[in-house]
């Protein structure tokens, strides 16, 4: 979503994201998995978007893009029907008001649910023919190639012109207060933005740099199949954030005095979650609590990666 949001931002100057209510999502795809307000401020999180149009139709009509004064709408490569089998887009793409944008490859919403439905750890072994995943992949339906769609684990190719893309490409400024917070961040959803943002708020000029966990090391402290994006997926999705200026892809679990000094360190923020002790049993904020520039930061958001999981699993058993 964040890619094709970036894409469409390049092809004008001012973006506006129409987000589908509940109902309308329920009618034409089957239950969401967050609910509208979520996604409202997931999407207006995202860096890219100048502005939210709250219950669009999920028929883009040239009437809609006339009362928010858009010359055109943009939309990936994938075509999306109604309820009934018409192309959503037909009136915009007739009256040559349609732009289209490349789907990004190998990570959809569809591929993630599949992960999480299937609460295995084989996409964190190099075991190829996992049994207790073989036995897994039998419970959903067949692609066309006589494999499941579902059980593909991400074939996203990570590229440097990618995270280019994606980065900010700023540097700390003089006044700038360098603000530093680690974690999983994984599918990445609104308790991060929540927590993100208030940390953000904590500073006249913050510059927030996320230290993201390597696969191996959220699966220690998480355990069961997290993190179900990995990390290449995971950095991308920080980044895509208005709130953050920098990722650090494989941070130590450890907050290090190297880590505090490389930086130029500040603060360091952690949420209202579990800190799981480091591998010999260490506190992993030992340093900057030394150095008395620790604090706790409660987002307000009771979201988690595992109650997201929970939803999944409850709108699979209701569909």
């Amino acid at each position: 979503h964040s890619n094709q949001l970036r894409q469409a931002r390049a092809m004008g100057d001012y973006l506006i994201v129409g987000v589908h209510t509940d109902e309308e999502i329920a009618k034409h795809k089957g239950p969401p998995v967050f609910t509208q307000e979520e996604r409202y401020k997931m999407v207006q999180a995202i860096k890219w978007v100048d502005e939210i149009a709250p219950g669009a139709p999920y028929v883009t009509t040239l009437e809609t893009l006339d009362k928010y004064n858009c010359d055109f709408c943009v939309h990936g490569d994938d075509i999306t029907l109604t309820i009934d089998g018409k192309d959503t887009y037909e009136e915009v793409k007739t009256a040559g008001r349609y732009r289209e944008c490349k789907r990004t490859q190998g990570v959809s919403t569809t591929d993630l649910v599949g992960r999480m439905l299937l609460m295995t750890k084989a996409h964190h072994s190099n075991i190829d023919e996992d049994l207790d995943y073989r036995k897994h992949t039998d419970n959903f339906g067949k692609g066309p190639k006589g494999h499941s769609p579902w059980t593909g684990v991400s074939q996203f190719l990570q590229t440097s012109q990618k995270i280019i893309q994606f980065a900010s490409g700023k540097e700390p400024q003089p006044g700038d207060t360098v603000i530093y917070v680690a974690g999983a961040f994984d599918l990445f959803h609104i308790g991060h933005v929540d927590f993100l943002e208030k940390v953000h708020q904590l500073a006249e000029k913050p510059y927030i740099i996320a230290g993201l966990h390597f696969d191996q090391e959220v699966n220690r402290y998480k355990g069961k199949n997290y993190p179900i994006m990995n990390i290449h997926e995971r950095t991308l999705s920080v980044l895509a954030c208005r709130y953050v200026s920098e990722v650090v892809i494989g941070a130590p679990y450890a907050v290090t005095a190297d880590l505090l000094d490389h930086f130029r360190v500040m603060l360091v923020c952690h949420g209202m979650t579990e800190v799981v002790p480091d591998k010999d049993g260490s506190d992993p904020y030992e340093e900057p609590k030394r150095r008395g520039i620790f604090q706790l930061v409660d987002s307000g958001s009771n979201l988690t990666t595992d109650l997201i999981v929970q939803r999944i699993i409850k709108n699979r058993l209701a569909f």
